[in-house]
């Protein structure tokens, strides 16, 4: 049965983005209703130019959730927030929340979160990023201090193309970089299904796995809903 009464969630995703709802949805298990909506096209724009457009729409986005009484709002592009850096960040998130009356955040600073509440201070980055955006995401980690030990590059059949991965191709390309069993594996992108990876992948190992959509998830319950019993960690 749905719960009516459920805090509810909102999220900034962007167009093509097919993995935040469903899989965020999937970990909240009905503790938190996700309502989603989405930045604009943008289309005439080349991918930086684009997610950099992200952060000027992200106002009208959130107003966009109107009388809806959502308890906070999440931007789900982590580009975007590269981009800005972290201190920044956070400045642009005080800023929306108090403008708004609810708190906004944005995926990376769930993931900065949820490394914290581990006691994580060095990754190593699983990127399917293009190498311009991985060398922002590296730089984005550092300046917020975490060390990115290394990165292990994941593509697409496509290319570099997050939304594209698929969970074999995840699972395959991990495992060819014969990483260390003890290391925090950071996956990066929220349009990058998952979470059908994460069993293979830990498996017989004492290894922690972040996903930007499992930081979501762990932010929105440890945030709106701290009592509710989830069948999942993060860490072993």
């Amino acid at each position: 049965m749905v719960n009516p009464t459920a805090p509810r969630l909102g999220v900034v995703v962007p167009s093509g983005n097919a993995a935040v709802e469903p899989e965020i949805t999937a970990l909240l298990s009905g503790h938190v209703h996700v309502h989603a909506t989405r930045f604009p096209l943008f289309a005439e724009f080349e991918q930086r130019e684009r997610i950099a457009k992200y952060n000027e729409a992200l106002a009208p986005a959130i107003a966009s959730f109107g009388r809806l009484g959502a308890r906070a709002v999440v931007a789900e592009c982590s580009g975007s927030h590269y981009l800005q850096g972290p201190a920044r960040e956070q400045e642009f998130c005080d800023d929306l929340s108090a403008r708004f009356g609810v708190e906004v955040t944005t995926v990376t600073r769930t993931v900065l979160a949820a490394l914290a509440s581990i006691d994580a201070t060095e990754v190593t980055l699983v990127s399917p990023y293009a190498q311009w955006l991985t060398d922002l995401s590296q730089a984005y980690w550092e300046a917020a201090g975490i060390k990115v030990r290394d990165i292990v590059k994941v593509r697409s059949s496509k290319g570099f193309s997050p939304y594209d991965v698929t969970a074999d191709e995840l699972v395959e390309q991990v495992r060819a970089a014969d990483r260390p069993k003890d290391e925090v594996l950071l996956m990066t992108g929220t349009g990058m299904f998952t979470l059908a990876a994460l069993e293979e992948l830990k498996a017989g190992t004492e290894r922690t796995i972040i996903t930007s959509n499992l930081a979501t998830a762990w932010w929105a319950v440890s945030r709106l809903a701290p009592d509710a019993v989830v069948d999942w960690r993060l860490a072993p």
